[in-house]
């Protein structure tokens, strides 16, 4: 399986279960590893034989700044979903950062990390 990697996907989004999270959002970061075979796309040099990561970049930023949800984890959900569904993407590997989580001690960041696949 061959990997196409995006790193770094900032986009603001009112995520969480705190009513100031809701209010002011925060940046999140997300990281995707999508799996695919892109030999059909070497071989024939066509952009429609493999993943566009513009549209996927597009995509995955509308998805953090759209409708709330109190969990990152229902948010990387959404986000592999989205991934999915486009017909090259085989697998993936998504990991969404908060770095601004209302964690009272210091920190650098949390995320959560999961991988789905076509069944």
């Amino acid at each position: 399986m061959d990997r196409v990697a995006l790193r770094g996907l900032r986009a603001r989004g009112h995520h969480g279960v705190f009513a100031r999270e809701r209010e002011e959002g925060q940046t999140f970061i997300v990281d995707l590893d999508l799996g695919l075979d892109t030999r059909p796309a070497a071989a024939s040099d066509d952009l429609s034989k493999t993943v566009h990561y513009g549209i996927v970049a597009e995509e995955v930023v509308a998805l953090v700044e759209g409708e709330p949800v109190d969990l990152i984890e229902t948010l990387a959900e959404r986000i592999a979903e989205a991934c999915l569904a486009h017909e090259a993407v085989r697998e993936v590997e998504v990991v969404v950062h908060k770095p601004e989580a209302p964690v009272t001690v210091p920190f650098d960041d949390v995320t959560i990390t999961i991988k789905r696949s076509h069944v």
